[in-house]
């Protein structure tokens, strides 16, 4: 608990969400405008697409610094006498020599008070869920978190604090929800006025929904973000039980429901997708349904986000030494990629598809969920898919419409059923019409002369042939799987 380990609350910050990809390049501090998070001096979008990093268990010390210096952990460099400084050093003072480490590669924090009593996270009744349990005093909680925002002020790279990860459990109420917070954000605010302050939601950050009838009602000089989770066991039986066109509608308008709304209406603020992941190993059927459905969600919204998770194995979990983390981006040794293809997928989301200072749309870029993949036009004629860093262009006007390559008259047209699509100036051809026909709303049709609605897909045994195939799965059938059809028309409004 906080007062009882005075400064050893730095410890019990748990996680790290730490920037997979590149350096910072803004002026910080960050602020928010609207539902976006900016660079305060220039106003310019700063998106967010990080990783957690945990440091919550019993060791309380930051996962994987046994396995590799910090900074190859970091940014696959320098030697490895970093490890030996480290043992000298206390609890308090080598957390900040990670934080230091992550800052001088150029990357941005955010601080995350993850539980107040050491241990995996998270169970209902674990004692750790909200205000009042036996482990999580509220006055201590303020108590710690003023303390992070002293230690760690002055340090630009890290950029936000989240609050609380998680609460939960039989003692969830709104009264207590709305004081206890509300006095957290400001504890952070007024001694570290420079950093964002993430406010998580009730049911395992899921539900933010209260929000809508009653706000926050705290700006703290444009700071506030939102922060979400999603992940399969959410959907468990449903996914398992039941149509995946239907269930992805369910989960992409329950996401919407309980937190997305929040980047919508007048009151727009900034939303956080602050964990969601899936086993890398492949093996979870569950979980490769669901990361089917959540990656068009979060690109068509353009959310900032943080993957679970960095750590590719743990000192102590749940009474074992060195057990594995399959939800990891590294390795169990922490010295390469667990699965690069899964990297892959994640650019789309890594991209800065929306600007603040735009207001039309622009463009589509049309992504295939299951490999990552973006539908890409090369040379002339040449409709393949491939990675979405580089992404063809194209407009869409609704259903019955043709999607056509911007800046051409050539459009998309389907030649047959198990043909690979081509470009086309006859735009006006059923063949060359699309219009989504399925509840998931992720199946893209054109017709044929029959009548028959021809699906775009894309196979796991050639992704970069785009094709047209009979649709699947469209009467919502059970022991159907439409995932190979699952594309998404993204919208941006950049130029």
């Amino acid at each position: 608990m906080f007062a009882k380990m005075g400064m050893k609350t730095l410890h019990v910050i748990l996680l790290i969400f730490l920037s997979l990809f590149g350096a910072f390049c803004y002026s910080l501090p960050l602020s928010t405008r609207g539902r976006w998070i900016v660079d305060s001096e220039t106003g310019r979008r700063v998106k967010l697409t990080c990783l957690n990093w945990a440091a919550h268990i019993d060791t309380m010390v930051t996962e994987g610094l046994h396995t590799q210096p910090i900074e190859d952990i970091v940014a696959k460099g320098r030697d490895s006498s970093e490890q030996s400084r480290l043992l000298n050093l206390s609890l308090q003072d080598a957390y900040e020599a990670v934080v230091d480490a992550i800052g001088a590669n150029g990357l941005m924090l955010v601080l995350d008070n993850h539980v107040s009593k050491p241990m995996w996270c998270c169970a209902s009744e674990d004692g750790n869920g909200f205000f009042g349990d036996m482990f999580f005093d509220p006055k201590e909680w303020v108590q710690g978190l003023t303390q992070v925002a002293s230690r760690f002020k002055g340090k630009p790279q890290v950029v936000a604090m989240s609050m609380r990860n998680e609460l939960r459990g039989p003692r969830q109420n709104l009264p207590d929800w709305y004081t206890n917070m509300t006095e957290g954000a400001k504890a952070i605010h007024s001694t570290n006025p420079d950093v964002l302050v993430l406010v998580s939601g009730l049911n395992f950050d899921l539900d933010l929904s209260f929000l809508n009838t009653t706000p926050f009602g705290l700006t703290l000089d444009n700071k506030v973000v939102y922060e979400a989770h999603w992940y399969s066991f959410d959907f468990t039986q449903q996914w398992q039980t039941q149509p995946l066109n239907r269930v992805c509608r369910q989960c992409a308008d329950e996401f919407q429901r309980e937190a997305a709304f929040l980047i919508t209406g007048d009151n727009a603020a900034p939303l956080i997708l602050s964990e969601f992941g899936v086993d890398v190993r492949g093996v979870n059927q569950d979980d490769n349904r669901y990361f089917n459905c959540l990656l068009p969600t979060v690109a068509d919204k353009d959310l900032d986000w943080a993957l679970w998770t960095l750590q590719g194995s743990y000192y102590y979990r749940e009474g074992k030494a060195g057990p594995e983390e399959v939800y990891s981006v590294l390795d169990y040794n922490w010295d390469k990629p667990r699965d690069p293809k899964y990297l892959e997928r994640l650019t789309i989301l890594q991209q800065t598809i929306q600007d603040p200072n735009s207001i039309a749309l622009s463009y589509y870029v049309l992504v295939h969920p299951e490999s990552g993949f973006c539908v890409n036009v090369e040379g002339q004629d040449n409709v393949h898919g491939s990675s979405c860093r580089e992404r063809s262009k194209w407009s869409h006007s609704g259903d019955g419409s043709p999607i056509q390559l911007v800046g051409s008259e050539l459009c998309l047209k389907a030649a047959g059923d198990g043909v690979p699509v081509a470009l086309s100036t006859d735009c006006k051809s059923p063949w060359a019409t699309w219009k989504l026909v399925s509840d998931s709303m992720l199946h893209i049709a054109a017709m044929d002369e029959q009548g028959n609605s021809l699906c775009l897909e894309s196979t796991s045994s050639n992704y970069s042939s785009i094709l047209t195939r009979s649709c699947a799965c469209l009467n919502n059938e059970t022991n159907c799987d439409p995932q190979s059809q699952w594309f998404r028309l993204v919208p941006s409004n950049l130029s």
